[in-house]
This record gives structure tokens, C-alpha cells and sequence, in this order.
């Protein structure tokens, strides 16, 4: 048995700057009486990224709910349409389980809770267990933000309650959905978009008169501890697109009032062209520094004609169409992989979810999806495919235990399976550099 460790996928040389997500693994194998395994053949495969590659999954929550929440009723040309869409999700959920581990799940106050007392958390969680079911990780987004809120809550702040009521309805809010969904949905966006939140115009909302009261820092402390005290063990983030310095000024002020944060969410909507590898690194030095762990929580990356660079608010470019282009598509397939090149080769970043998995649907009507409206793959799916399950990935790979029954794999950070004798084996890489690990098959 060779002593050198399994190169990657189709004998491609390891890129250096990810060495802190590989590890290099010598792992005993013994059979089911605890004797080490001499001399067998054992396969070796990957089944868990410990990266977390993230996609939206707003589109598959009707699939997911098997269509008992469909809106099409009963009659024969909305059963038809209804099952176009079935076959086009499904085409959605191929693709979506194809690259990704980790979803997205919409909790929009507004749209999660439009009738006062009638909140969507049968179907929230109804699809939040089927992507856990495969093996996915969820996240719900947001618990407070100021926009996409219910019209009766509005109401409430113009009431005799007042902003009083606003706040103690806003508490109900995360205590109760955090409560519903724990064991489930264990990650949240506890607040989204803060810097912005007590002076935003765009539309009067009840969350901005709260938040033009009690100020940032109490309306992030709310956030978290509302959440912390249904769910001690969730992972909180604090998320924005604002890199300015008054973002890294309010997480400064929030950690200096003693709020625990578990996680910076760093947004990287790209409607006006992409960041590049050098802003994308300075972004990343300037938020790592908190020594905090940083999740790209929204990216988008067009595939069509770039927004003009004097829009200031990206919800006021309103256009008929927006369609994709060839050009724009290999544009858009080259930039994801310097993007994601450039966010794994970073140490601080654990999550990366990308925006939008079809352009049926995608923000502002943007040709931002991975796949066409029609379902078909762009060249940046295909490209994320081969970096995230083939150069990122340890197909199945045949190798041999030596004398002492060891036998040596390299790889991503992540969990693997060892077949051997009929039975196998579960193993996880959890840090870098050279493991030693037992696996008894079962």
C-alpha cells in the first residue's frame, strides 16, 4: 500500500489557498469485532460538504407541501397548470440538490403573516422538514425587518398602542416562530438591513418607527435575545448589505452592549457588476476582524445587461425586460467561480447562498438565476456543479488498507462513508492538516 494520500478528482493539483478546507485523513478500519481490516479493498466517498453552499428555497416550498397549499383550485385548466409547475419544480428541486446543502426558507412578516393570528407555519415547516429530510441545512429569513411587513401591523403603530404595541407584538413574533420551527430551523437572520432600518423612506412601516425609537443596538439586542430565549443553542446572524463603516461601527456598538452575535451576514447583490477579487478581499479583512465566523448570505451575479452604476437604491430600476444573453451567461459563469474561489480561499467565510436558483421569479425581475426561466441550466450552474461536486468533491474512489488496516484519503472538510466487507463506515474530516481517525464498520 502506498503511503501517498489520494489525489483530487481526475488528478487535478490541490488549489493552496483552500488547504485550510482539506484535510489529509489515515484512518484504521476495523470489522465488527474491533480487529483492524489488513489488506482490503475499501471504497471511499464524500456524502457532506462542512462548507455550507447555499441556495434560496422559496421556489420549491409548494413542491415540498406536495401542492396542499396550491392556489389554483380545482378546475381542469388550473389542474393542468398546476401540473406543468409540479414538473417544472421538480426539474428545480433536481438541480437545487445537485450542487447545494443549505436553504433559505422566507419568513417575510408581511407575506409569512397577512391576516393578523395566521401565520404560514404549517407550510414553513412542512418544507423545512422535507429539506432536512435531504439532508440540507435550513435557515429562516428574517425575524425583523422593516420591509415586506403586514399592512395591520401599520395600523397597530397608528393606534392607540402606538410603537409600545409594535414592540411587543415584534417579540411575540420571533419568540413564537423561533419556538415553532426549533429542532427544525435552528439558524436565523434574526434581524436584517439595521443601518438602514430607523431612517429608511422608501414606505412607511411599523418596524422603522420602532427602530427611530429604540435605535440600532436595542433593536438588535431584541432581535437576539427573543430568539436566545426560546432557542439557547440557535446561530444568530446579524446580516446587511451595507459595507460601509457604519456597518463595522454598528457591530462594534453591539458587541461593546454586550450582545452575542453568532455569525456576520455580508450580502453581495451584484446587480451593478462584480466586486472583483480585490474588493471582495478588503470587504472580507475589514469583517473578519471581529473574529467572528461570516456567511454570504445573499449574492447575486447577472447574466444579462449590468444595472447603471448611478442607481442608487436597486429596487427603483424598473424595467419590461431583462433578458438573459450568451454573453452575458459566460460572463456570469466566469465570475461565479472567481467568487466562490475567492470566498472558500478566506478562513472566516463558512457560508456562501446564492440568490435565486431560476429567473422565473429573481428579484426586480433580474437574469441573476443559475438556470433560464424555462429550467435549463446557464454555464454558471454547470460551473458551480463541477467545482462543488467534482474538483471540491471525493467521488467514489477504490482503495486498499496496508498490514495494520489503514488506509489514507485526502479531501474537502466534511463527512465520508468507507465501504469494506459488506458493511460500512462514517468518518468526518473536521479540521485541517493530518487526521487520525478509527472507523468500525457496522
Amino acid at each position: 500500500m502506498s503511503s501517498l494520500f489520494t489525489p483530487p478528482a481526475e488528478g487535478r493539483t490541490p488549489d493552496p489557498s483552500l488547504a485550510h478546507r482539506r484535510a489529509d485523513a489515515v484512518v484504521t478500519l476495523r470489522g465488527a469485532d474491533g480487529a483492524p481490516l489488513a489488506s482490503r479493498d475499501v471504497v471511499v466517498q464524500q456524502t457532506r460538504h462542512a462548507f455550507l453552499f447555499g441556495c434560496i428555497g422559496f421556489d420549491l416550498v409548494d413542491l415540498a407541501n406536495g401542492y396542499e397549499t396550491s392556489r389554483y383550485g380545482s378546475d381542469h385548466l388550473a389542474e393542468a397548470k398546476a401540473e406543468r409547475d409540479r414538473e417544472y419544480d421538480q426539474r428545480l428541486a433536481d438541480a437545487w440538490f445537485g450542487v447545494f446543502n443549505q436553504t433559505t426558507l422566507p419568513f417575510y412578516w408581511g407575506s409569512f403573516e397577512p391576516e393578523r393570528g395566521k401565520p404560514a407555519t404549517e407550510p414553513l415547516r412542512r418544507a423545512a422538514e422535507w429539506f432536512v429530510e435531504r439532508g440540507a441545512v435550513v435557515k429562516g429569513h428574517p425575524l425583523v425587518w422593516h420591509t415586506v411587513q403586514p399592512r395591520w401591523l401599520l395600523d397597530v403603530a397608528t393606534g392607540p398602542g402606538g410603537v409600545d404595541e409594535v414592540e411587543r407584538l415584534q417579540r411575540e413574533r420571533v419568540r413564537r416562530d423561533v419556538g415553532d420551527m426549533a429542532g427544525v430551523i435552528d439558524t436565523w437572520d434574526a434581524i436584517n438591513e439595521v443601518v438602514i432600518m430607523p431612517v429608511f423612506t422608501a414606505e412607511d412601516n411599523a418596524i422603522t418607527r420602532l427602530a427611530h425609537v429604540k435605535g440600532r443596538v436595542e433593536m438588535i439586542r431584541l432581535a437576539f435575545e427573543e430568539a436566545r430565549a426560546v432557542n439557547p443553542s440557535a446561530t444568530l446572524l446579524l446580516n446587511d448589505f451595507d459595507m460601509s463603516t457604519a456597518y463595522e461601527c454598528l457591530i462594534e456598538a453591539v458587541l461593546e452592549a454586550g450582545i452575542r452575535i453568532d455569525v456576520l451576514g455580508l450580502q453581495s447583490h451584484m446587480h451593478q457588476g462584480y466586486w472583483g477579487e480585490e474588493k471582495t478581499l478588503g470587504i472580507l479583512e475589514r469583517f473578519s476582524r471581529y473574529n467572528l465566523p461570516i456567511h454570504f448570505t445573499e449574492t447575486t451575479l447577472l447574466s444579462g445587461d449590468i444595472m447603471p452604476a448611478h442607481i442608487e437604491d436597486l429596487n427603483d430600476w424598473q424595467v419590461d425586460s431583462w433578458p438573459s444573453t450568451p454573453e452575458g451567461e459566460e460572463r456570469q459563469a466566469d465570475e461565479l467561480e472567481r467568487h466562490y474561489r475567492t470566498l472558500l480561499s478566506h478562513p472566516s467565510v463558512e457560508a456562501m447562498t446564492y440568490w435565486g436558483l431560476s429567473d422565473r421569479g429573481m428579484w426586480l425581475n433580474a437574469p441573476g438565476g443559475l438556470l433560464r426561466a424555462d429550467g435549463s441550466p446557464k454555464p454558471g450552474y454547470s460551473r458551480l456543479h463541477d467545482l462543488i461536486k467534482g474538483e471540491w468533491w471525493l467521488s467514489p474512489t477504490t482503495l486498499r488498507t496496508d498490514a495494520s488496516g489503514t488506509v489514507r484519503f485526502s479531501g474537502f472538510l466534511g463527512d465520508y462513508e468507507l465501504v469494506a466487507d459488506g458493511g460500512s463506515a462514517a468518518v468526518s474530516l473536521g479540521s485541517p492538516g493530518r487526521l487520525e481517525l478509527d472507523a468500525t464498520l457496522a
